[in-house]
């Protein structure tokens, strides 16, 4: 995105390539992709339920959350925070976190992945069954990443 011709809108709710990926407890839309003109990969997470996925590291990404609605429970390293609304927290890579959407209705998140990596095939794969990325280590090693942990325990 280097230039006025490839300047980019994508809809409030709306995939940037009008497609639906789901996630079991939430949905994702892709915002920005690597195929735009840069190394970046921005997604919206929408969550109509509460829950998130396992404990894992990027080895090469950098993750940035930002909360546009909800309340969110993350932990990176030994840290735990609470965020909501016009929060937001840096995970840096090979640094392993976890967090879950745990208020009451829905939630939603801006994750921006740096440099983008496998992330977005990573996301196109473990969409195709409507559910949380299954815990099968080889899968999320093949995307750059490594599982170290279950999800967080939400009531």
């Amino acid at each position: 995105m280097n230039n006025a011709s490839s300047v980019l809108r994508v809809a409030a709710g709306e995939d940037r390539f009008g497609e639906h990926r789901g996630l079991g407890v939430s949905a994702i839309q892709f915002k920005v992709t690597p195929a735009d003109g840069g190394d970046l990969l921005i997604l919206e997470n929408t969550f109509h339920a509460r829950g998130g996925p396992a404990r894992h590291l990027h080895f090469e990404q950098d993750e940035w959350f930002y909360i546009a609605e909800g309340e969110f429970l993350m932990e990176v390293g030994d840290e735990r925070f609470t965020l909501r609304p016009g929060d937001s927290l840096l995970a840096p890579r090979r640094v392993p976190h976890v967090w879950a959407h745990v208020g009451d209705g829905r939630g939603r998140i801006l994750i921006t992945f740096m440099p983008a990596g496998q992330m977005e095939a990573f996301f196109r794969e473990v969409t195709k069954t409507n559910a949380m990325p299954p815990s099968d280590p080889p899968l999320w090693r093949a995307h750059g990443m490594e599982l170290v942990g279950p999800p967080l325990t939400v009531e």
